[in-house]
């Protein structure tokens, strides 16, 4: 009698279905980030309400990353990754017809909230699918590569915006948000159903895991390691905002800081799969240690820049530091969560990230209100520091974690 052995796992089996449906929801996000302030503004809000208008995109998915477990939990992965593309593809057609309306800025403002929960669960869905599909030997190539193609998604979604803008004015950034994210619905349709593990004969039926329960049983996990999650969110979100400012800071014009952003943004994405790979290989410490460090150090080196040369540099070291960081946290949530009760954990270590990628740019912003934008600027780079030391303290070495 002849056994067939399986054939040998590839990335590349489920590359399309996997990671396509990510790359165009990115696409369609990454095209309309730019002009919803732009839009708000035309419809009539002040600068300050429509800088609130973006940051409700943030706000939605940062809250609605609870209930997005449960969202995904009911419906399951694929049908939560659809849902939520629907969804935003909806609120994106609203926010494109919203100047034909009399409440249009009430109904943008919905939109983007609808974005950002939308977000949130398509996040949760692909990242706890990508968790149980791959086997845990590929877990941080698959989850870095999730990452890298978001970024890229995003890094190219205002370039094709931008062209459609020319012929169709500032709503053509949302239909191309629309129909990014339609055909990210439809790719969504072909990832194949999870296939659930059989009950053992005879054994008791598994209670299913509460939010309230995981976050109890869990707690340790959440206190320590999830501390240096929420320390390196924070250190990303400040990074977006130091680079800007301190370009400003240096009377460097808007071209000139706009293509140090735009390179230091590319270099990010060069680098995401060979991280994962040593990851894999070698452990999770190996990455995360090495990049909250480079990102510390590049944030404490800006306030001695004096020109475009010298910022250029440190931001490339920041677009290193981050590059390889590209799905970390995805990874130690995925290496952390329980069988039962996954897409609660998730939703809890979700929760936490956004927590941090709140707070970092409201550290920043206080301590440049109280002291500088220097001090500002250092404060953020010492939360590179406190989360290295989190993470080479509180991740356990790679055998001992990793879910079977």
């Amino acid at each position: 009698m002849t056994t067939t052995r399986p054939a040998p796992f590839s990335l590349r089996s489920i590359a399309l279905p996997a990671f396509g449906p990510a790359l165009l929801f990115a696409i369609g996000e990454g095209a309309v980030l730019p002009v919803v302030a732009l839009s708000a503004r035309e419809l009539g809000a002040s600068v300050p309400l429509a800088a609130l208008i973006v940051t409700l995109i943030g706000l939605g998915s940062w809250f609605f990353n609870l209930p997005a477990s449960l969202v995904t939990l009911k419906f399951g992965e694929r049908w939560a990754i659809v849902g939520a593309a629907v969804a935003s593809a909806l609120a994106l057609a609203a926010a494109a017809v919203a100047p034909l309306l009399p409440a249009g800025l009430w109904l943008l403002a919905a939109a983007m909230v609808v974005v950002g929960m939308a977000a949130s669960v398509f996040a949760l869905a692909r990242q706890k699918y990508l968790t149980e599909a791959v086997p845990v030997v590929f877990r941080a190539r698959a989850l870095s590569t999730l990452g890298g193609v978001t970024r890229i998604g995003i890094f190219i979604g205002p370039f094709i915006g931008a062209g459609v803008m020319q012929f169709a004015g500032i709503t053509g950034a949302y239909w191309v948000g629309v129909v990014a994210m339609a055909a990210a619905a439809g790719l969504a349709v072909t990832i194949p159903d999870l296939v659930a593990e059989p009950a053992p004969a005879g054994g008791a039926p598994v209670r299913q895991a509460t939010l309230r329960g995981v976050a109890v049983s869990h707690a340790g996990v959440f206190l320590s390691v999830g501390m240096g999650v929420l320390l390196l969110s924070a250190l990303r979100a400040s990074r977006q905002v130091v680079i800007p400012l301190w370009a400003d800071h240096l009377g460097l014009d808007a071209t000139q800081a706009s293509l140090i952003y735009g390179i230091s943004g590319a270099i990010d994405m060069l680098v995401f799969y060979p991280a994962g790979k040593l990851m894999d290989r070698k452990g999770r410490q190996w990455v995360a240690v090495p990049s909250t460090l480079i990102m510390g150090t590049a944030l404490l080196l800006i306030p001695l820049s004096t020109g475009f040369v010298t910022l250029m540099l440190a931001a490339l070291l920041i677009g290193f530091g981050n590059g390889i960081s590209s799905g970390l946290n995805m990874t130690l949530g995925a290496d952390f969560s329980p069988d039962n009760g996954r897409g609660q954990f998730l939703g809890i270590w979700r929760f936490m990230a956004d927590a941090g990628a709140t707070g970092g740019p409201v550290l920043l912003s206080g301590v440049t209100a109280a002291a500088s934008l220097g001090a500002g600027v250092g404060a953020t780079g010492l939360l590179g520091f406190a989360a290295a030391a989190v993470f080479g303290v509180t991740i356990p070495r790679l055998r001992h974690r990793r879910n079977y």
